[in-house]
């Protein structure tokens, strides 16, 4: 008996798989140019920082950088580029963009997360082939010392008083969005939150008395705080900062499950396993090295190393609880 003729919708969907295949096979064969596994990395790195310069993650991205060139863990150059833009939209549509290439590589932060959420980017974490979590990042809430405030009580007085307070953070839905919401919403107060892709521009707009507040993390703003530029009025991290003890943590203010900073690293889309081995080789080798655990000490970052998989299941778990606070927030529908 003779084999019924298959209909065109399921030639039409076989054939499609198989040019979609194909595009895929190719593409990455020109990514890496014909590259054999145990001949990686033989070029120049393409390492994309998706935030403007003096911002955490740019300052993370070039400590590694530093690292990886004075243990010389890496063979060739690499090439480092602010491609700021959109809440870091910019920068990991670039390397997005290079889907296959293992000579792609970003630094993650919030915003890596939570753009997606807000904005048709196009991409999300899942797209992108994971090498390690390395550590999260608490933030400092300040605001101006010609204020005159320098209590977390005083503040929400004053913000109660004024009705509405203009606030500042990195990223449109970041995780400073979101500290300030949830402070906000359980202290009793108002906010217009201004968001900011370059951390220079969020202190200038602090010290001009622009903004009422701002969110930011500890190795971008506390040398404002030591000056006396700025008053510290909480850290949402769990212990007090070992640089800035006197500062009261969210948690002994009695706010509770405030969000960190993820600080990982990602190659660019269907980057081949290869890749993804060696980096996540390389990577443990400078988390081991002292000037990476002075870095996270004078910077007040908590490691918390995943990698791989663990590192994706990481992304996954956060995304679902940042996405659950947005809505109810009503940032995202």
């Amino acid at each position: 008996m003779r084999n019924k003729p298959a209909p065109r919708s399921r030639i039409t969907t076989i054939i499609m798989a198989v040019v979609t295949a194909l595009t895929l096979t190719a593409c990455g064969d020109a990514a890496t140019g014909g590259e054999k596994p145990e001949d990686y990395p033989s070029k120049d790195m393409d390492w994309t920082i998706a935030f403007g310069p003096g911002g955490g993650n740019d300052i993370m991205a070039r400590k590694l950088i530093d690292l990886l060139n004075k243990q010389k863990l890496y063979p060739g150059d690499i090439r480092v580029e602010n491609r700021e833009g959109g809440s870091g939209a910019t920068g990991w549509g670039y390397l997005f963009s290079h889907r296959g290439d293992p000579y792609g590589i970003s630094t993650t932060s919030g915003s890596f997360i939570t753009t997606p959420l807000q904005a048709s980017t196009g991409w999300t974490y899942d797209d992108f082939v994971p090498v390690g979590l390395l550590a999260t990042d608490n933030a400092l809430f300040v605001v101006n010392s010609t204020s005159g405030i320098t209590s977390w009580q005083q503040w929400v007085q004053h913000a109660k008083t004024k009705g509405k307070v203009a606030v500042g953070g990195i990223g449109t839905v970041n995780i400073d969005f979101i500290l300030h919401a949830l402070l906000a919403r359980q202290a009793g107060y108002q906010i217009d939150y201004v968001p900011f892709n370059d951390e220079g521009q969020l202190q200038t707009s602090l010290l001009s008395g622009a903004l009422d507040a701002a969110m930011s993390n500890p190795a971008e703003i506390a040398g404002q705080v030591r000056a006396g530029k700025m008053n510290g009025l909480m850290f949402t991290g769990g212990k007090p900062l070992a640089s800035l003890p006197d500062i009261p943590t969210g948690e002994s203010l009695g706010y509770r499950d405030l969000p960190s900073m993820p600080r990982g690293l990602i190659l660019a889309p269907d980057a081949p396993k290869y890749a993804q081995d060696w980096w996540i080789a390389t990577m443990k080798k400078v988390v081991r090295s002292p000037e990476w655990k002075q870095y996270l000490t004078v910077n007040q970052l908590t490691e918390d190393l995943r990698w791989g998989q663990d590192f994706h299941t990481y992304l996954k778990q956060t995304a679902g609880e940042l996405e659950t606070v947005l809505r109810e927030h009503g940032a995202i529908k």
